[in-house]
């Protein structure tokens, strides 16, 4: 499965609106025990997620706005 750019900030602009400050603890935690367990790729997505929580909570990056990569 493939998801662009937009899509992962869409994820992330969704949990981040679920749960607040706690998805980036949420994610944070999926990334130990996935890398603990040997699952790097599944650790690498939460990473990711994690970055881009950190971008969202910082007032950095507005999920509800058209992103671009540089």
């Amino acid at each position: 499965m493939r998801m662009t750019t937009g899509d992962l900030y869409r994820l992330a602009g969704d949990l981040a609106a679920e749960h607040g400050a706690q998805a980036s603890d949420y994610a944070s935690r999926a990334v130990m025990t996935l890398e603990a367990e040997g699952a790097h790729d599944r650790a690498q997505f939460w990473f990711l997620m994690l970055i881009l929580l950190g971008d969202i909570h910082s007032g950095r990056v507005d999920p509800d706005a058209h992103i671009t990569i540089h």
